[in-house]
C-alpha cells in the first residue's frame, strides 16, 4: 500500500560535521547496523527520539526527504545519543525488551495520528493487532482507514512498532520499510534471541 503522509512534523537540514555547537534546534543522527541493514535514529539533546528507520531503496528516500526541508534545524552525527543506538542493537541482539520505554517526542504528526501511535506502543512485542483493533482502543471505531493512514506514517518504526499492525484477516499489509522487514521483524519478535540468525529477507512463516 502506498501511503501519502500529511503531518505537522519538525524538519531540518543535513551537517556532517561534528564540531556544530549544540543549540535549541539541534538533532543528533546515529546508524545502527541491523541484519536487515543500516537503521538511522535521530534524537533531540533529551535522548527523546524524532525519528527512526531504514532509508533506502525500499523506502524511497523517506527518511532523507522528511529531514531536509527546515533550514532552521541541523542535524548533527553523534555517537550513541543517549543510549538509543545501544538499546536498539540490543533489541536487534535478541533483547526485545531493550527499546520497550524508549522515550519519543511528539513534535511530529496531528494529535489523531499520535493517537494512534501511543496505541502502537501498547501493542506486546510477539503480538499483532490489526487497524479495526486500534480503531477501537483510541474511541474511533469508524476510523479503519484513516488508522491504515496514520500507521503508515509513523516517523519512528520499529520502537513504535507500526509493523505489529496486520489486516484484519490476519494477512500481513503494506510497511514504510518493506514487507522483507516486516515479516522478519515478527519473526524476530516470536522467536526471541534466535531470529537474528535469519538471512534477509526472511521467508514467511509456513503454513499452519
Amino acid at each position: 500500500m502506498t501511503t501519502t503522509c500529511t503531518t505537522t512534523t519538525t524538519t531540518t537540514t543535513m551537517s556532517t560535521t561534528t564540531r556544530t555547537a549544540p543549540s535549541a534546534d539541534t538533532l543528533f543522527i546515529d546508524l545502527v547496523d541491523t541484519p536487515l541493514g543500516p537503521f538511522k535514529l535521530i534524537a533531540d539533546r533529551a535522548g527523546r527520539l524524532h525519528a527512526a528507520g531504514w532509508d533506502d531503496e525500499h523506502t524511497n528516500g523517506r527518511m532523507e526527504r522528511a529531514y531536509t526541508r527546515n533550514p532552521g534545524v541541523v542535524l548533527v552525527r553523534a555517537t550513541d545519543p543517549g543510549g538509543l543506538t545501544t538499546a536498539v542493537r540490543a533489541y536487534f541482539a535478541g533483547d526485545l525488551d531493550a527499546i520497550a520505554d524508549l522515550p519519543v517526542a511528539d513534535a511530529a504528526g496531528t494529535p489523531f495520528q499520535r493517537a494512534v501511535w501511543s496505541a502502537l506502543r501498547t501493542i506486546p512485542c510477539g503480538q499483532t493487532r490489526s487497524y479495526g483493533d486500534i480503531a477501537r482502543q483510541i474511541g474511533r471505531p469508524a476510523a479503519v482507514r484513516a488508522v491504515g493512514l496514520a500507521n503508515g506514517c509513523n516517523p519512528i518504526g520499529v520502537i513504535v512498532p507500526c509493523h505489529r499492525v496486520i489486516g484484519a484477516s490476519g494477512k500481513l499489509v503494506g510497511y514504510g520499510g518493506g514487507m522483507e522487514r516486516k515479516r522478519w521483524l515478527l519473526a524476530h519478535e516470536r522467536r526471541a534471541g534466535t531470529a537474528q540468525e535469519l538471512p534477509f529477507p526472511a521467508p514467511p512463516p509456513p503454513p499452519a
